[in-house]
């Protein structure tokens, strides 16, 4: 007989209990890291480091440390890309996805990690700026704006979604 938190179908009504708010919690946090780990490797490593070429992760020492510095980062930053993708492989084996619920997840990790390093490495530890030889005022203001609106429209799309993922039983996934 299926308990509340087995995964299998109830035979009476044809569906699985709703998903716990374990997995509604690890698919969000699947999201974030994701989203945190695009933010450090594909927009920052690509666009401001190689394309734009504007700054390195840590630019008080040589090229060669920080080439060194951005290498370590960025690996870093995969890592926390994959790991989010490894979770949610895990979470999509359990439930149907609720795409606008993930993708608020997704858009608060970037603004989450973007206003990260907007205050705390460019301006608390100062370890680099966003370019150099020019006015920072209007490239930090367009920097922690766009941060702060990403994380915003993030938070939003998470709290317009919770009370679905809460209440839908028809999230699980057959014969899950």
């Amino acid at each position: 007989m299926p308990t509340p938190s087995s995964p299998a179908r109830d035979a009476d009504h044809g569906a699985g209990p709703a998903p716990s708010r374990t997995v509604g919690r690890r698919l969000v946090l699947s999201g974030f890291l994701f989203g945190c780990g695009i933010a450090g490797s594909v927009i920052d490593l690509f666009i401001f480091h190689l394309l734009l070429q504007w700054h390195h992760f840590y630019d008080l020492s040589t090229t060669t440390v920080a080439l060194l510095a951005d290498g370590l980062f960025h690996g870093a930053t995969w890592l926390i890309t994959v790991w989010g993708l490894f979770m949610f492989a895990d979470v999509r084996r359990e439930i149907a996805v609720p795409w606008m619920r993930w993708a608020g997840a997704v858009l608060t990790g970037v603004g989450f990690f973007q206003l990260f390093d907007g205050i705390v490495f460019h301006k608390v530890l100062g370890i680099h700026q966003i370019r150099y030889g020019v006015d920072l005022l209007v490239y930090d203001v367009v920097w922690i704006l766009s941060a702060v609106l990403l994380l915003l429209v993030g938070l939003v799309l998470l709290r317009r979604t919770r009370a679905a993922a809460l209440r839908s039983p028809a999230a699980r996934r057959p014969g899950g």
